[in-house]
């Protein structure tokens, strides 16, 4: 062997066994590439020949071919007439003793391993959103159709931040007709939903240590993302008409206050007028935001629901977040804020700064889905078959589990809350239905200091009425069972 030279590696090892989701020519590059990082084949050697490799490995000889080929367009190797292939890749001696990597903090034993249960059309019981079934796609098709026929170049770059003039324009008249809200286009931002409107809000207006109020038991995602913002979170409890006013007055120095008044999250009730006037008195002289969670007041089936906490604000405090996921589509994408006229620059300049979410076409499309009349005529046939679904759920529980349990925030909106017998093991509870196919969330995972009755949350607006009768049969023996099972102890 001439000096300087590295020999020829004859024993170059095959794997066991070719892996067969990969292949021969994929394994056999996997093989040399490992060889390489190992440095088994280390810099300046020369690799054998493809034929002889071929002939070694059981290959053939235009597999190697490739493989070499690959190996070269990667830096791994070097190829020249005349003097082969060699290895001309430099392993540094650091990568081969490089720690082995931690488990992200997610996977350890004291963390869960999964997300929290997620809301989807045709789940028992967790479909809290809008039914996909009852969305007139046909009807939606022509306003796309028009969106996209009626487009400019002008507003398929348009430079508003605050969304398509002509989009907000259809949703301030909306307002104000429906929601009673006096309002104009200038106050509408346009978002992807209501937990993007949150995040702006917490991205604009709060700095760590910030104090925010929250309504307990309440929506977890807000929860999240003020956390994240570094907000300190001040869990105020819900009683029978909304958030606990006379304890908000022990945090005057709050810089936001969060609540969901039309159909309280995940409690159900709807705070009363006076309430509300209360809640903007402290507001007003505690100088703090009001941040309004209107997801699903469009749906009322007593009567026709109160007026938006905004309509009642005389001093411009309350920021009013809505969101066209809860009544057309959860896929749809499409939210909007009325935006305090003080709050409005700050948070333009931070949509703009994380980029604008709703296509040019989409907004163009829901203007005149809405301008054409064809959202309201979409809101009453859903509030007829949520309803609907409602009463038979109601109807099967009352028949067939009687006394078993109580039922709150059954008023409107897209799920209720029913309360379990006394003493019932909430998570207990929750597993047996489980094992039936029944998905249910607790209302303890709503709660941050409170302590309440075990309970359980049924959505059902996104449930046929088959999947309403073999469910909410199933639901009601369980309940019976609960019951019997309290009665014993």
């Amino acid at each position: 062997m001439s000096r300087g030279k590295h020999p020829v590696p004859l024993d170059l090892p095959l794997p066991e066994r070719m892996d067969e989701t990969l292949g021969k020519q994929d394994s056999a590059y996997a093989a040399l590439r490992q060889a390489i990082l190992e440095k088994r084949l280390p810099a300046g050697c020369r690799l054998p020949s493809t034929r002889t490799l071929a002939q070694r490995w059981g290959l053939s000889r235009g597999t190697l071919e490739v493989v070499f080929d690959r190996l070269r367009s990667e830096g791994y190797v070097s190829r020249a007439s005349g003097s082969g292939t060699r290895v001309c890749a430099v392993v540094p001696d650091l990568y081969l003793s490089t720690p082995a990597r931690v488990a992200p903090a997610s996977t350890r034993d004291n963390e869960p391993l999964y997300p929290p249960l997620s809301v989807r059309a045709g789940q028992p019981f967790v479909a809290r959103l809008a039914d996909p079934a009852l969305f007139p796609l046909q009807r939606w098709t022509r306003s796309l159709t028009r969106a996209l026929g009626s487009a400019t170049a002008q507003s398929l770059c348009d430079a508003d931040p605050a969304g398509l003039p002509a989009l907000r324009q259809q949703i301030a008249e909306y307002l104000g007709q429906h929601r009673g809200i006096a309002c104009h286009a200038g106050q509408v931002m346009i978002t992807t939903g209501i937990r993007h409107g949150l995040d702006l809000l917490a991205r604009s207006l709060l700095s760590a240590g910030d104090k925010v109020c929250i309504e307990d038991p309440g929506y977890l995602s807000a929860q999240g993302l003020f956390a994240l913002a570094g907000a300190r979170l001040v869990p105020i409890p819900v009683q029978e008409e909304g958030i606990d006013v006379a304890q908000l007055q022990g945090h005057r120095d709050a810089r936001m206050v969060y609540v969901t008044p039309a159909h309280q999250a995940p409690l159900g009730m709807t705070m009363p007028v006076s309430r509300r006037l209360a809640l903007l008195e402290w507001a007003r002289h505690s100088d703090t935001w009001v941040v309004e969670d209107d997801y699903d007041s469009e749906f009322n089936y007593q009567s026709a629901p109160l007026a938006a906490l905004k309509s009642l604000d005389p001093d411009d405090r309350v920021i009013y977040c809505g969101s066209f996921n809860k009544t057309l589509f959860a896929g749809l994408r499409v939210g909007f804020m009325l935006v305090p006229e003080a709050l409005r620059a700050r948070l333009l300049a931070t949509l703009q700064n994380t980029g604008r979410s709703v296509g040019v076409i989409e907004q163009l499309a829901l203007a005149d889905y809405i301008a054409s009349g064809a959202f309201l005529r979409c809101l009453r046939a859903a509030r007829q078959a949520y309803q609907e679904r409602r009463d038979l759920l109601l109807a099967i529980l009352a028949r067939e589990a009687p006394g078993c349990y109580r039922i709150s925030g059954q008023q409107a909106g897209l799920h209720l809350l029913l309360e379990l017998p006394p003493g019932s093991d909430e998570a207990g509870f929750r597993q047996r239905a489980a094992e039936q196919g029944l998905l249910l969330q607790g209302v303890i995972e709503h709660c941050q200091q409170v302590r309440r009755a075990p309970a359980v949350i049924i959505g059902y607006a996104a449930l046929s009425l088959a999947q309403i009768r073999f469910s909410g049969a199933r639901l009601a023996a369980l309940l019976v069972a609960e019951a019997g099972q309290e009665h014993e102890r």
